[in-house]
């Protein structure tokens, strides 16, 4: 079944398109930023965005995205590496993939990415501490086999989740050997993320089939597959997730819906599970996207970055205080209309990254950026 995939992104690159924004509120009602700051990702060619980040601790950070999207160009991949001080772009001529999609490290030695190619299948990359090089792995070069996300544990062991012969799977790695694991026991699905939880847990989220559209998934391995229930909605899919425990599930989104006019944005979702049903929370604003969400240093859901149709003269975050969310938003005249892509936290200190693009359409002016919050 083939259906649209909302992935991080996706939203906002459709949305606006076709619809002007609604007028922003004054600066002066606004939520405070709350300490983001913009830093320069400069070096990406027009049209480019940073699609993931993932941090090994204050002075290094991997982001990957695309750039060069201008006219019927597919693009080509962009990746950029934090040194401490500034980010700098990676050099990516040795490969000709058109996108990274996702990327997770530990330290310098244990990092990866996987991407989009220019013919078929996934490549999977690894970083050399210098640059990134194309790695082997069973089923590379399948024409069917598709790498959508990577996670990689304190132990250095990599998942890597996606789909071979026709059914969403995880690909892990211990050591040197490489396996896939038994399909996910749902018909239909896409899994756009792989999330690690001590001491064993590994959580995937996307969406599934539910015969006139789709619903979020999340599901659980821990030497088996537990799925939990549907998340449901008008074609739902699940972008990201944080399992601060079996019973605390937090997941983030974007809602479809049904009808309106071509580019329609559509509505953030943010749901919870407390281990026996999915409760929809209210995100604080109504048309836009939910792309990702981060934990704090004692594993508790903190930070989620979003879109906000209604308000894109800043980026938007929602943020857990007292077991409630509430909209914050980022940097005045840091971007045109950023839109985020992805937040991750910092290990080793109380810092996050949020990364994602200037605008939210992926068409020349549009390039890369980054924020940082140093809490």
């Amino acid at each position: 079944m083939k259906r649209r995939r909302f992935v991080a992104g996706t939203i906002g690159a459709l949305s606006g398109l076709a619809l002007a924004p609604a007028p922003s509120r004054a600066d002066t009602a606004a939520p405070r930023a709350q300490g983001w700051q913009s830093v320069p990702a400069s070096g990406s060619t027009p049209a480019a965005q940073l699609r993931r980040i993932a941090a090994a601790g204050p002075e290094l950070a991997w982001a990957v995205g695309e750039e060069g999207l201008a006219g019927p160009s597919s693009g080509r991949g962009l990746a950029m590496l934090w040194n401490g001080s500034a980010w700098t772009k990676t050099d990516l001529s040795h490969l000709t993939h058109t996108r990274l999609s996702d990327v997770a490290g530990v330290c310098s030695s244990a990092a990866w990415s996987v991407g989009r190619p220019a013919g078929n299948g996934s490549p999977l990359l690894r970083w050399d501490g210098a640059t990134w090089r194309e790695t082997a792995f069973p089923g590379l070069g399948e024409p069917d086999v598709r790498l959508n996300s990577v996670a990689v544990g304190p132990d250095r062991r990599v998942w890597i989740c996606g789909s071979r012969d026709g059914a969403a799977r995880l690909l892990y790695r211990e050591g040197q050997r490489w396996q896939w694991l038994d399909p996910l026991p749902v018909a239909s699905a896409n899994l756009y993320r792989v999330v690690l939880r001590p001491p064993g847990e590994v959580w995937v989220c996307g969406d599934q089939s539910n015969g006139g559209g789709w619903s979020g998934l999340v599901a659980r391995w821990d030497g088996s597959w537990t799925v939990l229930p549907p998340v449901a909605g008008l074609r739902l899919g699940i972008a990201d997730l944080h399992p601060a425990g079996p019973a605390d599930v937090w997941a983030v989104g974007t809602e479809a819906g049904i009808g309106g006019p071509p580019g329609r944005p559509g509505n953030p979702a943010l749901s919870h599970w407390d281990g026996t049903a999915w409760t929809r929370v209210e995100a604080g604003f109504t048309l836009g996207s939910l792309t990702g969400i981060a934990g704090d240093a004692q594993g508790r859901a903190a930070w989620i970055s979003g879109w906000n149709y209604q308000d894109q003269n800043r980026s938007t975050y929602l943020r857990r205080d007292s077991g409630s969310w509430s909209v914050v938003r980022g940097p005045a005249g840091a971007a045109p209309g950023p839109y985020l892509n992805d937040v991750t936290s910092v290990p080793g200190s109380t810092g996050f990254w949020s990364v994602g693009m200037t605008s939210p359409t992926p068409a020349p002016p549009t390039e890369a950026y980054t924020e940082r919050l140093q809490a």
